[in-house]
């Protein structure tokens, strides 16, 4: 027998689930206009029942137990945004043994245990929604699953995190220091106050696991990402970049070639002219390329309340569908991990170009030293600036390479760095983009 209305629990009523709850008991008359049929919030599940929301809430509605939620028969999704690994893991994996479609923010969760999860879902025929996961309010996760399912992807690359992005703005802009930047962030509630995964680029690796999996039909891959973060980024090396054209952003890095695709997060130079390097502030972008649509950039708010919770409905209003039509289980393996031929290369086989800043001795015979070891590992010099003159003391010089193998380019800065005539350790930033000739 059809259901005369699908009925939502949430669980976690923090920023998000704030939203959520707005969007569904204040566009509840609308929603049910547009589908046909009502959308009913059930229950909310949160630790804390006493802590005042900006929303007013029907009595009832707000409970401390999540299992009893999860013990409504009544309750047909279960939206999951409580964040972390554990319990939420434990939580949903429950939900969907009871038989509720699953709605998730959480791109930890998926990107480390995405495999049991959609397993156990396949297993007891229940949806798993998780457009919110990926970039906020771009619905980037519909446009990937289904919008481009006729497209071979062949790359795909992303401003992913807000905050980092933020950050390198605001360095790029007003040439202030990274530390000076961040603090910025956090006054502003752009940064939390432990801002690690976002600046060490472990919220991005997250995502791009996520895209990854849907793009190439690859395992949840988090562990095999490789992640490099912001914190050594300087003004003076946004400078140079800036003179050399391109500007500096965290960068995720997805690439098919043959049977192997790159995975990689790191501060990346882009060409000024690049879709994504005008993308600036707060904002995320998605870059992908097809070999059916060729290249197109997806843009806007990557989290907040709104942008969030307009994802997670979404997500609602496409599984309740399925669950009136008699239709669930439509999408859920539309570019789900099952290729098995595919690898991870490593980080040490990746092609790039790559911007070095060596701080050298100003004396005759430096460079030809330098170029010297980098020849001698395969790495093409494209271009040289020395800024100043300061004999016998350390001036920047900046080089900007052809393509060249990332385990070559670590081994020849090794050496190079061990020169006496080398001050310090050696910047290098990957570069992106087509190349001048």
């Amino acid at each position: 027998m059809k259901k005369s209305a699908i009925s939502i629990g949430i669980i976690g009523f923090g920023t998000v689930g704030t939203g959520v709850a707005r969007i569904l008991l204040e566009k509840q008359g609308e929603l049910r206009r547009r589908l046909g049929f009502p959308l009913i919030l059930a229950k909310i599940a949160d630790i804390d029942v006493k802590r005042k929301r900006a929303i007013k809430l029907p009595g009832g509605i707000l409970i401390n137990d999540a299992k009893s939620l999860l013990n409504n028969p009544d309750i047909d999704i279960v939206v999951e945004l409580i964040g972390g690994i554990h319990p939420a893991k434990e939580l949903v994996l429950e939900a969907i043994e009871k038989g509720k479609h699953i709605i998730t923010a959480n791109k930890a969760l998926l990107a480390t245990e995405g495999t049991d999860i959609f397993n156990a879902a396949g297993e007891h025929n229940v949806e798993i929604g998780f457009e919110a996961s990926v970039a906020g309010g771009i619905p980037i996760i519909k446009i990937v699953r289904e919008a481009l399912i006729a497209n071979n992807i062949q790359s795909v690359y992303g401003i992913i995190n807000g905050t980092s992005n933020y950050i390198l703005t605001k360095m790029t802009g007003e040439g202030v220091e990274f530390s000076d930047a961040l603090k910025g962030a956090q006054a502003l509630g752009y940064a939390e106050a432990d801002p690690t995964f976002d600046i060490e680029g472990i919220d991005s690796a997250h995502k791009l696991a996520i895209l990854a999996s849907l793009s190439f039909g690859v395992p949840f891959s988090f562990k095999k990402i490789f992640t490099e973060g912001i914190t050594h980024i300087t003004p003076l090396d946004i400078n140079f970049a800036s003179e050399l054209g391109y500007k500096i952003k965290l960068l995720a890095v997805a690439k098919q070639s043959a049977n192997e695709v790159e995975l990689r997060i790191h501060p990346t130079m882009l060409p000024k002219g690049h879709l994504i390097s005008s993308v600036d502030g707060v904002f995320n972008a998605v870059y992908v390329e097809g070999d059916a649509i060729g290249p197109a950039l997806y843009y806007g708010r990557g989290a907040g309340e709104t942008p969030t919770a307009s994802a997670v409905l979404s997500d609602i209003v496409d599984i309740a569908r399925d669950i009136k039509s008699g239709s669930v289980g439509r999408i859920r393996g539309i570019g789900m991990p099952g290729r098995s031929d595919v690898k991870i290369k490593k980080m040490e086989n990746v092609l790039s170009r790559y911007y070095f800043r060596f701080s050298a001795i100003d004396k005759p015979g430096v460079l030809s030293r330098i170029s010297g070891i980098l020849g001698a590992h395969n790495i093409s010099i494209k271009s040289v600036i020395q800024k100043g003159r300061k004999r016998e003391k350390a001036v920047p010089l900046v080089m900007m390479t052809h393509e060249a193998k990332e385990k070559d380019v670590v081994c020849a800065l090794k050496k190079i760095d061990r020169l006496p005539v080398v001050s310090g350790k050696t910047m290098f930033i990957r570069v992106e983009g087509e190349e001048d000739n």
